[in-house]
């Protein structure tokens, strides 16, 4: 079967499209053969060596699948060949064939189509994980979204309007906040033109903001920490930026307010029944039109360095999806 294999630590252009064996399901696993897989900002530092999870090499980017269960190891019960599914994969989903463990395979019904499928698991599960048990929500209180329209943002403006928040999206364009506010935010702040504390000071009529989620970092991070209303909650996402923000924690006391970790892939090895119980609500959720799982672009195998790309330049709106 074809791959595409990340033999050291290197760029998108230097990753090479290759033939490897197919996978053999052992017991208590299933083969998907891969009809679509969704990219992520992390697969790039993961190429690149600088993610906090380093598979050996050789290995191919992408950690989330949809497709159709090809072969059943002994033991499995659950799934049958033909059984179209979802499953997220930690990394390997740039290839044709994937053997994973039954207990992560989660069936997906026949008015879902596959790309919308493999962009459900990380960006909803980070931002479903994030908003409802991290954030301790109430309804009607305000949630500023910065990177509002990439993947983790978007997820975080549906699912946030879902649990009655006031979504305000925070985007360095006028057309990703239009795309936004089109999935859910109330308002809009352009950090390209306005001053991020400033703007969301005024949004909120000088009280700051309850609840903000940031997968950006960088220089906005403090800028939005200052903006916070008394006893909110910073949600630490991750740094889409690049730069790792070193935060005045003065603001932490000054404002009585918190600074949450969101590490989702962690959590779901600690609560394995909780998160597939999410995944499955998340599933249902996107098959009855309540969340969108847009996706932004789709790419050939052979043009993975490409998909990459135009993560990279933070260009997507939505998911960046892979065809195998």
């Amino acid at each position: 079967m074809k791959a595409i294999l990340c033999s050291q630590y290197c760029q998108p252009d230097d990753l090479v499209l290759a033939e490897v064996p197919d996978p053999v399901a052992g017991p208590g696993e299933a083969v998907i053969a891969i009809k679509a897989a969704a990219l992520n900002f992390f697969d790039i530092l993961m190429i690149q060596g600088k993610y906090q999870i380093k598979p050996p090499f050789p290995f191919s980017p992408a950690a989330e699948v949809a497709g159709v269960i090809e072969s059943i190891g002994p033991g499995v019960t659950d799934l049958k060949v033909g059984d179209r599914v979802v499953a997220s994969c930690g990394h390997n989903g740039a290839r044709e064939k994937i053997a994973l463990p039954a207990a992560s395979i989660v069936k997906i019904p026949d008015n879902l189509d596959y790309d919308r499928a493999a962009g459900i698991i990380i960006i909803y599960g980070t931002a479903l994980h994030a908003l409802e048990d991290r954030a301790s929500p109430k309804p009607g209180e305000t949630l500023a979204v910065l990177g509002a329209a990439g993947g983790t943002g978007l997820a975080a403006c549906e699912l946030g309007k879902l649990m009655g928040l006031k979504v305000i999206a925070c985007a360095s364009s006028d057309e990703k906040l239009e795309f936004a506010k089109a999935h859910g935010a109330e308002l809009t702040l352009n950090y390209g033109k306005e001053d991020l504390k400033e703007g969301l000071k005024k949004l909120t009529g000088g009280k700051g903001v309850d609840i903000i989620f940031d997968p950006v970092g960088g220089a906005y991070a403090e800028a939005a920490l200052r903006s916070i209303a008394w006893e909110g909650r910073f949600l630490v996402i991750g740094f889409a930026a690049g730069d790792i923000p070193k935060m005045p924690l003065n603001l932490a006391l000054l404002k009585g307010c918190d600074i949450r970790g969101v590490f989702w892939g962690a959590w779901t090895r600690l609560n394995p029944a909780k998160n597939r119980a999410n995944l499955e609500k998340l599933v249902k959720w996107t098959a009855e039109g309540k969340i969108s799982s847009h996706v932004d672009r789709t790419f050939p195998l052979a043009r993975t360095a490409d998909a990459l790309k135009v993560l990279a330049g933070r260009q997507a709106m939505g998911k960046v999806i892979l065809h195998p």
